[in-house]
C-alpha cells in the first residue's frame, strides 16, 4: 500500500508528520485529508489573521505534494 505523510503550513511554521499513514489508493488518501481538514476548519478559522495562509498537504512516499487544501484569509479593501 502506498505510504503518505501530512503535512501543515501557517505562516512560518510548517511541520511534517514523521511518521507516514497508509492508504489503498488516492481516493482513499483524499477522504481521509479533507475529513482531518474539516474537523481542523473551526479552530484554523478562529485562529486566522489577516492576510494570512494556512494549509495541509498530503504527500507521497518521496515527499512530493500529492493533494493540498488551503485556507486563505484576505483584506480587499
Amino acid at each position: 500500500m502506498p505510504l503518505y505523510f501530512f503535512r501543515i503550513r501557517n505562516g512560518c511554521y510548517s511541520g511534517c508528520a514523521d511518521q507516514a499513514t497508509e492508504f489503498a489508493d488516492r481516493d482513499l488518501a483524499w477522504k481521509e485529508m479533507t475529513s482531518v481538514c474539516a474537523d481542523m476548519a473551526v479552530g484554523i478559522a478562529r485562529r486566522l489573521k489577516e492576510n494570512s495562509e494556512w494549509h495541509m498537504e498530503l504527500l507521497d512516499e518521496a515527499k512530493q505534494p500529492v493533494f493540498r487544501i488551503r485556507i486563505v484569509a484576505e483584506t480587499l479593501d
